[in-house]
């Protein structure tokens, strides 16, 4: 397993260099000069010469390739450059923020594999019956229903009307529920339909007739042989929803004002903050990256008929 994902990381440096090189040429085709805006933000007058000693401060007046290559191997030294809005290095903001992120996301993919999966399990066993009728209603609308209206709709209900919780969120654990809440609502109807589908899937088989006409318990083919016979898919989907919370969380982030990437992001694509923009892309592409070698590996480690070659 350890030479196989050597081999997986050996193969995706390319794709990484690729993705530095597309991130940076959007960056330097985009409308807009970084340093007019640092010195307009400012409040002051902007003369030519002030805006020349600006850009040749920032690094702008080098050619594309010579700032490519520069940021480039600035990446491999752990050096992703300093922000254009407060010239602080970028890799210490990025990773304070990802800390934020990465426990939002997995905080709600927690929850919602925690809460759906029995959901999941016990619709499939009493398929059709009212209990099942009323969970796939609200799965159905869970799932159609966009984080931002959630995030809007919990925000009224708790912070407003209750007034339970702050509307603008601390980097604590009940700042955490609501942004949590609000990504796991549509986790959770995804997850309990899934497992639902997969669950029922399997029931139908042949193995589990068999088994059921050995005296085979109920709960032995349903944790040991059912369950584990659906978790294939359940880790597929479950791996896609980490990466859409990693990359995607932006809207709730914003809304809820939480400390994450997502909302770092949103300020800095505002503020001109190139390089700021250009190392939260790449700590995303690589993390989205690893993630789908991880989920790659476990499908082995849970079926050992699936070759890793």
């Amino acid at each position: 397993m350890l030479k196989y994902a050597s081999k997986r990381i050996i193969k995706l440096i390319p794709v990484l260099l690729a993705i530095t090189l597309l991130v940076f040429t959007l960056m330097y085709l985009t409308p807009g000069d970084p340093a007019l805006k640092k010195l307009t933000s400012g409040g002051g007058v902007v003369t030519d010469e002030l805006l020349a000693l600006e850009r040749a401060e920032m690094g702008l007046d080098r050619p594309f390739f010579v700032r490519y290559f520069s940021w480039v191997f600035g990446i491999v030294q752990g050096d992703f450059g300093n922000s254009y809005v407060d010239s602080m290095p970028v890799l210490p903001k990025l990773l304070k923020a990802l800390g934020y992120t990465l426990m939002l996301a997995l905080a709600s993919t927690f929850l919602s594999v925690v809460i759906a999966i029995p959901i999941g399990v016990y619709t499939a066993l009493k398929k059709d019956t009212i209990f099942d009728n009323i969970v796939r209603i609200f799965t159905f609308t869970g799932n159609a229903m966009p984080n931002f209206l959630i995030a809007l709709l919990l925000m009224f209900l708790f912070c407003i009307q209750i007034k339970a919780f702050p509307v603008i969120a601390t980097a604590s654990l009940k700042g955490m529920f609501l942004p949590t809440l609000a990504l796991s609502i549509p986790m959770i109807s995804r997850f309990a339909r899934q497992t639902r589908a997969d669950v029922l899937s399997q029931l139908g088989e042949e193995y589990v007739i068999g088994m059921h006409a050995r005296g085979v318990k109920e709960r032995t083919i349903l944790f040991k042989n059912v369950l584990h016979n659906s978790l294939g898919s359940i880790i597929t989907i479950v791996s896609l929803q980490i990466r859409i919370l990693i990359g995607g969380s932006v809207v709730t982030e914003t809304i809820f004002r939480w400390p994450g990437i997502g909302s770092m992001l949103m300020s800095s694509i505002t503020g001109r903050d190139y390089p700021l923009v250009q190392g939260t892309v790449l700590i995303l592409a690589t993390l989205q990256i690893l993630i789908n070698l991880l989920t790659d590996m476990s499908y082995f480690v849970i079926d050992k008929r699936i070759s890793l070659e």
